[in-house]
């Protein structure tokens, strides 16, 4: 087919966010014509998104930035069924009180990357719970359920999978599919909204969508996805071995979020600056042709940018001179993450396990026990010998801090508090 001529269908294509579209040329021919209007759900089942969410909000920004009014949909409504996309087990069942204070964490990192107002290309956020929860459920079926096939709905990879897999598939989950159709019918009345994006996994819920729009309004609705990342390892985008790479600066100090993307994969680099970064094309092609050790100097800008987008240049100035500090000088910088200590309780003297796990270098009691075990933790630069091992003032350095490693790049700082 044509290329896009466009300027934000040829961006989305250039930089990699285009994986599938439902009819590309008649999407680029109504970009071309006037501003579109475009929205992206995010489902409240957290109290923060992590970077696995970022390439959708990427895709925000990119459209906002070619003219197009992004809108940010909260999932108040949807969070309570459960998307089965993507996922083997049905997900735990939230109180309208989790999913209100989730949604209020999520809310933050959105005006990192969006202008919000009033103006015709300002980012809108919408609760779908406005619309979702007055449905009356006799009438919602009457009305809206003789436009779904179940057949054509078995097809879909979120249920096929899951069915082929043998693994349970709720009715309630199944209903998904249906709300997010009548999402996209509902911002297509309210916001005059023509295209829905999201990741690959959400094709059929898309695709819904879409055909929900031309039997029903009736009018031609649009649906993009974007490739579901994975590290050139086979790594999950946004997960870590410790956990989730959350966008929160209180579940995710930013030295963490930019050690995250300095230790980006070599083969990964070309494609996450492209992806993650608005650095020029030509620049980035330079730095995805650096070898050897240069590769580093490239890694360092992916995270310098990264973490300029979500937690400002402060931010990301104090965490590379932190780095700087912490490997080039072998000591740290006040950005490294840090857990503080009563007095009393360090006279005492605690275990090294236990001190791992309290500064946040071990998800569990057990993983730093193994973590020592494996000769992975360090005090103040040096092996750890045993788990009991008791940390305590006599520990601290002339700073009058401890500094715990695990392994080469995760550090932290025990004050006394």
């Amino acid at each position: 087919m044509t290329a896009p001529r466009s300027e934000f269908l040829v961006t989305v294509a250039r930089r990699g966010y285009l994986h599938q579209c439902t009819d590309l040329a008649a999407l680029d021919s109504l970009a071309l014509q006037g501003r579109v209007v475009a929205y992206i759900g995010f489902d409240c089942t957290a109290p923060s998104l992590h970077a696995g969410s970022l390439v959708s909000i990427m895709l925000l920004r990119l459209l906002q930035k070619c003219g197009g009014k992004p809108i940010v949909l909260m999932g108040g409504g949807t969070t309570k069924i459960g998307d089965p996309s993507g996922k083997d087990d049905s997900r735990k069942m939230l109180t309208t009180a989790e999913i209100a204070a989730n949604m209020a964490g999520i809310k933050d990192a959105f005006s990192r990357f969006l202008k919000f107002g009033d103006g015709p290309s300002d980012a809108v956020m919408v609760d779908n719970a406005d619309w979702l929860d007055q449905l009356g459920y006799i009438p919602f079926l009457r009305d809206w359920g003789r436009h779904f096939s179940v057949n054509r709905m078995l097809t879909f990879d979120s249920v096929k999978l899951r069915l082929e897999r043998e693994q349970p598939l709720s009715f309630l989950e199944f209903n998904y599919m249906v709300l997010q159709a009548y999402d996209f019918v509902e911002l297509a009345r309210r916001h005059d909204c023509v295209l829905q994006m999201g990741g690959s996994d959400q094709w059929g819920n898309i695709v819904c969508g879409v055909e929900l729009g031309r039997r029903a309004i009736p009018r031609e609705l649009f649906g993009l996805t974007t490739p579901l990342l994975t590290a050139a390892s086979g790594a999950k985008m946004g997960k870590t071995a410790e956990g989730a790479v959350w966008l929160s600066e209180k579940m995710l100090s930013p030295y963490d979020y930019w050690q995250y993307w300095r230790n980006t994969e070599d083969a990964d680099v070309g494609r996450f600056l492209r992806l993650f970064t608005e650095m020029p094309e030509p620049e980035i092609a330079r730095l995805e042709k650096l070898g050897g050790a240069e590769i580093n100097e490239a890694k360092q800008i992916l995270a310098d940018h990264a973490t300029l987008l979500l937690h400002g240049e402060k931010s990301a100035t104090e965490a590379a001179e932190t780095a700087r500090r912490t490997f080039g000088e072998g000591t740290f910088g006040e950005a490294l993450p840090s857990v503080a200590i009563a007095r009393a309780e360090l006279a005492k003297g605690i275990p090294a396990f236990e001190l791992f796990h309290k500064a946040g270098l071990a998800a569990s009691g057990g993983e730093a026990r193994r973590l020592i075990r494996g000769g992975g933790a360090r005090l103040n630069d040096a092996a750890v010998e045993t788990e009991t091992r008791p940390v305590t003032l006599a520990d601290l350095g002339p700073e009058g801090v401890i500094k715990l490693s695990a392994g080469r790049k995760r550090h932290a700082l025990v004050k006394v508090g």
